[in-house]
């Protein structure tokens, strides 16, 4: 693996037996660390549970094994792999000050951070293009089957662009001056380049197909609650009825339900807003990690990355949380899986099962539904 002047097994060993505090870096706090530490195990725990409830709910349910909740459920199985090979080591980490797991396995941890947050983003990616097609194309391209063969190539394609971390393709630095391993500040234009090319990957390229998917599809929606305004008079013709002016022709019935749609995007877009609050900071601070000498050595490098890293980890329990709040079959299957005496809210009415149709154009109706 390469370093700036000395191998990394020397630096591993020198960092391994030195607190980072020793060292010059400036440490949290015992009590700060104490409660972050604290934070980091609801974190895992919320993580865990609630993701894994999403995966039990799409293995158990054939009715729930749909295209969008395949994806879904690959998102939360790379969020549950983050709490379980991720975040216990640097909740470690964070108490002691010193990482204590080796030299080889702070590049296997530095890969799997990288394989299972590129996993997540690749899924959000995916289904944001897909409610493009659906809402702006009206092209409904993604079954059950394409889905898997999609999240198949993405899984390998994450493994290919984290696996050069592990074999020393780049400087991964053992923590001293971070909870966990971390791209390390380095002058060699080929872990520059690798760099940059991880971070492309994980947030400017995604971040911006998301951006340009999600603004299309505000266009849209915004063009459809224009026709709505303009056509209210033809479109509300039942309150007409109750009015007495039965002699008024009544058009063609349309099939319209704009919410059904706007529903599910509105969930992606939450998904999409968690993912750029989460990571942007990442980005930033990565490549000034390994481009700027004076941000990696400077005493505050520690306090700072420790902030980063559990804002990063914070999108894995996001998730599940938005989950059960904007979807109400999830919900519903959430309540479920929670013993009897947990049931203290009252049973949801069921609903009726519907398909979205792309060829539809969906304006409004009198009784809206909610996905």
């Amino acid at each position: 693996m390469a370093c700036n002047d000395t191998p990394i097994d020397s630096d591993v060993a020198l960092n391994e037996s030195i607190p980072s505090i020793s060292s010059g870096y400036t440490a949290l706090p015992a009590p700060l660390r104490i409660l972050l530490v604290i934070i980091m195990v609801f974190m895992i725990a919320i993580g865990f549970f609630g993701n894994a409830i999403v995966c039990l709910i799409v293995y158990q349910k054939p009715a729930m094994r749909s295209a969008i909740n395949l994806l879904l459920a690959t998102l939360a199985f790379s969020d549950i792999m983050l709490s379980l090979f991720c975040m216990p080591f640097t909740t470690v980490t964070i108490i002691t000050v010193n990482w204590n797991f080796g030299a080889h396995f702070c590049r296997i941890s530095a890969m799997l951070y990288w394989l299972f947050v590129l996993e997540g983003v690749s899924i959000l990616l995916i289904i944001s293009v897909d409610r493009f097609l659906i809402i702006v194309q009206r092209q409904d391209k993604l079954n059950p089957y394409r889905a898997k063969v999609i999240i198949a190539m993405s899984w390998a394609l994450s493994f290919c662009i984290s696996f050069p971390s592990v074999i020393g393709w780049t400087f991964v630095e053992v923590p001293a001056r971070a909870p966990q391993c971390v791209l390390g500040y380095t002058e060699f234009p080929a872990d520059r380049a690798y760099v940059v090319m991880l971070v492309v990957a994980i947030f400017f390229i995604p971040f911006s197909v998301m951006l340009y998917s999600y603004l299309c599809i505000l266009n849209t929606v915004r063009r459809n609650a224009l026709r709505i305004h303009n056509h209210a008079e033809s479109l509300c013709l039942s309150q007409v009825s109750k009015l007495g002016l039965m002699r008024l022709q009544k058009p063609q019935q349309m099939n319209v339900d704009m919410s059904f749609k706007t529903r599910a995007f509105t969930t992606i877009l939450i998904l999409f807003i968690g993912f750029s609050l989460c990571w942007l900071p990442h980005t930033v601070f990565s490549l000034l990690s390994v481009f700027s000498r004076q941000f990696y050595y400077s005493p505050s490098f520690y306090i700072t990355s420790t902030y980063i890293l559990w804002l990063s980890y914070l999108k894995s329990v996001f998730n599940p949380v938005v989950y059960c709040w904007r979807i109400k079959k999830f919900r519903e299957a959430c309540m479920e899986f929670m013993p009897k005496t947990f049931k203290i809210l009252p049973k949801v009415p069921g609903r009726t099962k519907r398909r979205i149709q792309p060829s539809t154009i969906y304006i409004c109706s009198e009784t809206q539904s909610a996905v």
